[in-house]
């Protein structure tokens, strides 16, 4: 696993992939610290988190879109498929790498709440600022494992990071498509795997287990998907 690891990470920053990605997220990070923060004069962090969702969304398909699907590819996936590696260590390898990646973008909120304890003569309030933290980084986990399936299913990085997208704004969007649902149960059952209503507890703070449960769940059952996606490819 950590040779897969090594391997993912460096496909990362040996190209132009991390250092785009990271660029992105710290723009659209740094403008709206700028307008939240530093021009409101304020020490709450949680809008700045809150806008930070839909950039999430579509920035981490951009991380994964290559992490299987450029494998197929290239025709490298049969040397991976056939190598002494168990396929959980190549899922959770892949996985962890593109988790890092995120939290090498996440690492700028750090920088934020230094720079708010020094600008604005006091510090941000701390249990709020790590619960943000926590909260976008299970949303970021649960996203990377969706958009690594989707990954798993073309050999065009292209093509999975645009059904990526838009996955993602199907689930940014999925309260607004349950209100539309006239029936009342299917509405709730809807309702329930809102991403946003899941997130929005940690932007107040509050550590709930079954927020956690939730993306958690959504995380391993993306990736037990992936694992049954290239045990069907190893043995065709």
């Amino acid at each position: 696993m950590k040779a897969i690891l090594k391997r993912e990470l460096g496909s990362f920053f040996n190209s132009a992939v991390g250092y785009v990605v990271m660029g992105i997220y710290y723009f659209f990070a740094g403008l709206f610290f700028y307008f939240y923060c530093i021009s409101g004069n304020s020490k709450d962090m949680a809008g700045l988190f809150s806008s930070m969702f839909m950039i999430t969304v579509l920035v981490i398909p951009i991380i994964t879109m290559k992490s299987l699907s450029e494998e197929k590819r290239q025709k490298t996936d049969q040397a991976l498929l056939t190598s002494p590696l168990g396929l959980g260590e190549i899922v959770v390898g892949k996985f962890l790498g593109s988790l890092i990646m995120f939290v090498c973008c996440l690492a700028i909120y750090i920088l934020f709440a230094l720079t708010l304890c020094f600008y604005t003569n006091g510090s941000p309030d701390w249990a709020v600022f790590f619960g943000n933290l926590l909260g976008t980084i299970l949303l970021g986990a649960s996203l990377i494992a969706i958009d690594i399936f989707i990954s798993s299913l073309t050999e065009s990085m292209i093509i999975s990071a645009i059904v990526g997208m838009c996955a993602g704004l199907l689930i940014f969007f999925i309260d607004s498509i349950a209100n539309l649902v006239s029936v009342g149960w299917i509405s709730t059952a809807i309702s329930s795997l809102s991403f946003v209503d899941h997130y929005q507890n940690y932007t107040t703070g509050i550590f709930s287990v079954a927020d956690t449960v939730f993306f958690l769940s959504i995380t391993v059952l993306f990736n037990f998907l992936t694992l049954r996606v290239l045990e069907k490819r190893r043995w065709s």
